[in-house]
């Protein structure tokens, strides 16, 4: 296989190729393809005994090597394995009741370790302070057990692969909907759960224009209090503008398009970054076609090949169905619900690069017009070949009690669906889903300090054959973040290769529009803004998705997730201090122990005893830890290791939520054992316990720093204004920017989540 790169090779070998009982890898990348190929295609036995399935597994087999089309990480991962759980998307209700919710949270923890994400609605949850009548004590509300549900996210480790990720979501019209609007004003909480709001159309027809609403009990559905809707609105502008979230999903509209309302009941949840509105119990395979690779080559430069387009999509609509036959399911519920629906969730990748090779800007009517033609056709398409497989198949069991019914049976009740795509669009060599190129260049430090830089491939092509190509220029591409200011980029070529953050918000939008326009379920996409837009600029976004047909929205406001704003340009320029653009991955030197320091020790009972942690920090941040053990004995030489190993990367500057994430989780079998009988041990090993107080001290400092920062105490950082321009805006690198904690690359914000393109690591929440 000649057409993946070493960066895709890297991922693969390091979270998708199957390993011995050693760790070892046993497995290559075309094995993996010819084992994804194989599993899928023996579906076909069921329908057809004298099928050629090894014809259908060459076929499958040839649209995933040559990067046309890829399926989602846990078929890439499970298909043909024991494990076998091969979707990507689950929701789960979450019922009102004690064993119904703990039920929910057990579902919760058995879909993580297969390797999926789940979506949890907690608008049936009795609203904080209402009566408990079997103990007549008090209910805790929603947010109290989306903490639970967090908890235990946090202790499974999704068969060693993939991190747990969860979507919660709260109803405008529930009681409590104002504190949930702000369980994550402190991102320290509720750390895997990315959040949405449920609007109402009633809910935005009454903010448009400043009225009252209802806040209605789930229980009885009695309204018990009453809000204006733009204040409300408005609270919610302001948390996504400082952090990012909440996300709005607009519920109605998912309604509106749910074909099985009446047989399978209402949509009350999506998936983790959003894009695939899911009944209780129901799960969604998903797969995305790359279009960079849907061009042909002409005497005057690219166009769509529209006959590969549709032959992939037939494919890959025959593909995803059959992953439904050979699903091994974590729940019997799960099965049976996917099975009456048959959702698949064909989306695309590579948007951004095939607009460059088209020599069409993103933020244009001609970027808008492509995406309506593409996925337009690409919707038509796939529907026509799940009618093609109902008459082979039959149609999906709910076909006669749905919407559909007065016309040809489909296979599937959905088709189509925008994912984020993450780590399969690394695989593929591609910009990620719809979203912009977030980089057209970026430095990646190799031996003896040498910085190499690394170029979108196209890009570099271009700028060879326009002749100003050199490695210097690249370099400072990869510092200023955008094409904007290079002097030496043609004008032409600056107006088609816009990232990011040269793009107007009001265009993320109008395109997340357009794609949703052909769209069965729903799409994913983050709307980036400036550090320094205004919250009426999300207000103006969120109002704006609401009229163009959004079904939600996601933003993302550069530096918000940071204490510290990044932006680019010299270290120095007219006398002010900038921060470097490229967070650089080179040899660093810890900065001394400072002399005076001050935090807290923190006794904690673990397998071997007592342990005691200190953290302490100075004005510059945390900076050491110390762990001793009691006199019970333990591993005293490898908790010094650890602490002096954390004291020197805090030192020299490494992010402490990077760390504690690390430390978070790690188990020993010593501590885990004896939790069964010890209710005073909390933590699950001397790591866990390091972490956990690094987090509460972390928490500490930030507090301190913020009303230093209230009081004047800590100044804001000078920087200078950026243009207000509403197409193509002066350019600042993101904190998505920050470095990778795994391999020390650049994070990008996608769906809710971040990525890193380099080795594949991903969070959401």
């Amino acid at each position: 296989m000649t057409r993946l790169s070493k960066n895709a090779v890297t991922v693969l070998e390091r979270r998708y190729l199957a390993r011995n009982e050693n760790s070892e890898l046993i497995e290559t990348p075309e094995g993996m393809f010819r084992r994804v190929a194989d599993a899928i295609a023996a579906a076909d036995k069921k329908y057809d005994e004298t099928a050629d399935v090894k014809a259908l597994s060459d076929e499958f087999y040839q649209v995933m090597t040559d990067l046309l089309f890829m399926p989602n990480s846990p078929t890439l991962m499970n298909a043909g394995k024991p494990l076998g759980q091969l979707s990507a998307c689950f929701v789960l209700p979450v019922a009102d009741s004690m064993p119904e919710i703990f039920e929910a949270v057990k579902n919760a923890a058995l879909i993580h370790k297969s390797g999926g994400g789940t979506g949890f609605s907690f608008s049936r949850l009795r609203p904080s302070g209402a009566t408990v009548r079997s103990t007549g004590g008090v209910a805790s509300g929603p947010i109290s057990f989306m903490k639970v549900f967090n908890a235990a996210t946090e202790a499974v480790k999704q068969g060693g692969t993939r991190r747990g990720a969860n979507m919660g979501i709260l109803r405008v019209d529930h009681p409590d909907i104002i504190d949930f609007v702000q369980c994550k004003k402190d991102t320290a909480e509720i750390t895997n759960f990315n959040i949405s709001v449920g609007l109402t159309e009633k809910f935005m027809e009454a903010v448009e224009r400043n009225e009252e609403y209802d806040l209605i009990d789930p229980r009885d559905k009695t309204v018990v209090a009453r809000k204006n809707a733009r204040e409300v609105f408005e609270l919610i502008v302001d948390m996504a503008w400082n952090n990012g979230e909440p996300g709005i999903i607009f519920l109605d509209r998912m309604n509106r398009d749910n074909v099985v309302l009446e047989a399978a009941g209402e949509i009350e949840s999506t998936n983790p970054c959003g894009e695939q509105p899911l009944l209780p119990y129901e799960s969604c395979n998903l797969g995305s076609i790359n279009l960079a690779q849907m061009l042909k080559a002409t005497e005057s430069g690219y166009e769509i090949d529209y006959e590969l387009l549709g032959k992939t999509v037939d494919t890959a609509v025959h593909f995803l169905d059959n992953v439904i036959e050979v699903n091994k399911y974590p729940l019997p519920q799960i099965e049976k619900q996917t099975l009456a629906t048959r959702k698949i969730g064909l989306g695309v990748m590579g948007f951004a690069d095939m607009l460059f090779k088209l020599g069409i800007p993103y933020n244009s009517e001609e970027g808008i017009e492509a995406a309506n033609a593409v996925m337009g056709f690409i919707n038509e398409r796939s529907h026509k070949a799940s009618i093609a497989l109902a008459k082979v198949r039959g149609a999906f069991p709910l076909f006669s009690e749905s919407t559909m019914a007065q016309g040809e049976p489909y296979r599937n009740a959905t088709c189509t669906t925008i994912a984020p795509t993450g780590t399969i669009s690394i695989i593929c060599g591609a910009s990620s889903g719809v979203e912009p190129l977030f980089a057209l260049s970026f430095v990646r430090n190799v031996m003896d300090d040498d910085e190499l830089p690394q170029v979108d491939p196209y890009f570099a092509e271009v700028a060879k054959r326009e002749g100003f190509y050199s490695d210097a220029l690249m370099r400072r591409i990869a510092k200023e973040g955008t094409l904007a200011h290079i002097d030496e980029v043609p004008e032409h070529i600056k107006r088609v290769f816009v990232t990011a953050h040269d793009i107007s918000p009001k265009y993320h939008i109008r395109m997340q529009s357009a794609f949703q326009r052909h769209t069965d379920n729903a799409v994913s996409k983050t709307v980036n803004f400036r550090n320094e837009a205004k919250r009426e600029e999300v207000a103006e976004v969120f109002t704006l998705a609401y009229k163009l047909g959004c079904k939600g929205v996601t933003i993302y406001r550069d530096g918000s997730r940071s204490g510290q704003v990044l932006y680019v340009g010299d270290k120095k320029k007219d006398g002010k201090e900038a921060v470097e653009a490229a967070p650089v991955v080179k040899a660093v030197t810890p900065r001394p122990r400072p002399e005076i320091t001050r935090g807290i020790t923190e006794k904690v009972v673990i397998g071997c005893g007592n342990l005691y942690v200190t953290v302490n920090y100075d004005d510059e941040g945390i900076c050491e830890v110390f762990a001793n053990l009691g006199r019970a004995g333990g591993c005293p030489s490898q908790s010094e290791a650890t602490s002096r190993l954390i004291s020197t990367a805090l030192r020299s500057g490494m992010d402490v939520n990077a760390i504690i994430e690390q430390l978070k989780g790690i188990r020993c079998l010593s501590t885990v054992r004896q939790r069964a009988t010890n209710k005073n041990i909390k933590v699950l090993s001397c790591p866990d316990a390091i972490g956990k107080v690094l987090e509460k001290v972390a928490k500490i400092k930030a507090e301190e720093d913020a009303q230093k920062l209230h009081t004047g105490e800590i100044p804001p950082i000078a920087h200078e204004p950026l243009s207000d321009g509403s197409e193509v805006m002066e350019a600042a690198v993101p904190v998505n920017g920050a470095p990778c904690p795994e391999c020390g690359s650049k994070l990008e914000h996608e769906g809710g989540c971040v990525i890193c393109r380099a080795c594949g690591y991903s969070k959401c929440g």
